[in-house]
């Protein structure tokens, strides 16, 4: 029987809301910050296009505020937004601190250089050309790993958390301790006990076919927080980014934003007779490439249904071979690998599930519902986002909760009980399994009916069809974890059914059209906007 590590605070997730709750928590907190995998392979270190922030003259915080409130049809709690918008300069001069090494202004006019994207009314978006992720979740590792009191664990895949139930006397039901993680290498899983605990596990991505997440975008914490007894809400809202590299072998590379912004167009294939070239995004939106998001994916979608495409193209090739490579270097040299010169032929494109707008209901502070339990980032809903996010806000909240979270803590350190005994984790009960394939079949099937009936339009047959499934595989499942010994495989698959059946419940809920959740049964949006809240 392993020893539970103890530690302060226990932080699952090492993206930027992980690592920036640790960098504020480590002057006094012995902190522990545990990754699915190695430290880099989070959403973090994907994310091309850049940071939203107030940074110029000409721009406002209620101009900032107001783009954010419209890409969210009216569903964002206001507070949060105004919260998030006023302290984003603060977090981008704390990013510059670590060294992450911002585009400079041009020509000598401003400190750094700021583009567009789709639903901002300025230029605001401050970025390192087009892998702004890397570099920021570059600079955070790095301080992570300078910092004494921080303890980077990789390869450990959360199971659950720690709550009173799981104490050697029944102790406080809803309080959490910490977290059970399977150690990949060892295949034991360990226990890690502190006063407080902080999710910052990343969306569910991975719960559709196709997704431009990351392989570990699985909901787990969203998961977690559920059976532990928190409440989720709004999770029928999940954004589907218009340009994902359409090719058989590549999956799920993502082609930003930024490039609509600096003037990509969205166009038929020349191959189709009558309609080839056409730039058809100035047909569904006054503001073409640059409305939000869910309306260029909605009208994507059109166009490949109506015509019967794969794929339609994004142009950017009427620039300049420089601003090209200047602008976007990573994927230009990324495309030039499969042989797609961007710089002289257009890039094939379709939707895809990019980023989970629902999760764990959180306050200003990053508190769930939960004691002890914060959370922060795309696991969370914060209120920021609405029915849909708006284009680079996703990093920008990572900072501020993380923050915010980790102030909290500090603040109310002396109401945070240290952990009682809590029971290690039972190995005893179960033995391996020789059916593996069932974990990867199941898998495969919830993608798939996910993609198919719970995608970018929807409607109530289809959304019961999924329900249906739900619960067959809900059921299977709960039956192999039963009996069978854990791996990382099988812990992603009960909890992707798990947020399946949150995603599917959420919209079966919503009797209208709003945002990211569009039904042809209700294709109208009502005149008040109200959060779905799900209480387990």
């Amino acid at each position: 029987m392993t020893a539970p590590r103890a530690y302060d605070v226990v932080i699952v997730g090492s993206g930027a809301a992980g690592l920036t709750a640790a960098l504020n928590l480590a002057d006094r907190f012995k902190v522990a910050v545990l990754a699915k995998g190695r430290f880099n392979e989070g959403s973090t270190a994907w994310a091309q296009g850049g940071i939203a922030a107030v940074l110029e003259p000409g721009d406002s915080f209620e101009r900032h505020i107001e783009d954010t409130m419209i890409a969210g049809a009216g569903l964002n709690d206001r507070k949060t937004v105004e919260f998030v918008v006023e302290n984003a300069p603060a977090a981008i001069e704390r990013l510059a601190a670590l060294g992450v090494p911002f585009n400079p202004g041009e020509d000598g006019g401003e400190r750094w250089h700021l583009t567009q994207e789709g639903g901002h009314s300025h230029r605001r978006i401050v970025h390192v050309a087009d892998a702004t992720g890397w570099a920021v979740q570059e600079a955070l590792e790095k301080a992570a790993h300078a910092h004494p009191n921080i303890e980077l664990v990789a390869d450990m895949v959360a199971v659950d958390l720690a709550t009173g139930r799981h104490g050697v006397r029944y102790s406080g039901a809803g309080h959490v301790w910490g977290v059970y993680a399977l150690h990949r290498g060892s295949g034991k899983v360990q226990l890690f006990t502190g006063r407080a605990t902080i999710l910052a596990t990343g969306g569910a991505g991975r719960v559709y076919q196709f997704s431009t997440a990351p392989r570990g975008a699985t909901g787990d914490g969203i998961a977690m927080a559920w059976r532990a007894g928190c409440r989720v809400s709004n999770m029928e809202f999940n954004q589907f980014h218009p340009t994902c590299l359409y090719n058989l072998e590549v999956k799920n590379f993502l082609i930003t934003e930024a490039m609509r912004g600096e003037g990509g167009q969205l166009k038929i294939p020349d191959t189709v007779p009558g309609v080839g070239g056409h730039r058809f995004m100035p047909d569904f939106d006054e503001r073409a490439e640059l409305a939000p998001r869910d309306v260029v994916a909605r009208a994507i979608d059109h166009e490949i249904k109506r015509l019967g495409l794969d794929y339609v193209h994004l142009d950017i090739s009427h620039k300049p071979a420089d601003f090209i490579e200047a602008h976007f270097p990573m994927i230009r040299a990324r495309l030039a690998e499969l042989g797609i010169d961007i710089t002289r032929e257009p890039i094939p494109v379709v939707p895809a599930m990019h980023y989970t707008c629902g999760g764990v209901v959180i306050d200003l502070d990053g508190r769930t519902d939960l004691p002890g339990l914060y959370a922060a980032g795309e696991v969370s809903q914060s209120g920021l986002h609405g029915a849909n996010r708006l284009a680079s806000n996703s990093l920008l909240e990572c900072f501020v909760f993380g923050e915010a979270a980790a102030k909290h803590i500090g603040a109310h350190w002396d109401d945070l009980p240290p952990p009682p005994a809590i029971r290690a984790w039972d190995e005893s009960r179960v033995t391996h399994s020789d059916e593996e394939v069932v974990v990867h079949h199941n898998w495969r099937e919830i993608r798939r009916f996910m993609w198919d009936y719970v995608g970018i339009v929807r409607t109530t047959k289809r959304l019961e069809r999924a329900q249906h499934r739900v619960a067959l595989l809900r059921q299977e499942i709960d039956e192999y974890y039963g009996n069978f010994r854990v791996t990382p495989d099988l812990i992603e698959l009960r909890n992707l059914v798990e947020v399946a059946g949150l995603i599917v419940r959420s919209a079966l809920h919503r009797k209208e059209s709003r945002g990211l959740h569009y039904t042809l049964d209700y294709p109208e949006t009502r005149a008040r906007a109200v959060d779905t809240v799900l209480a387990p």
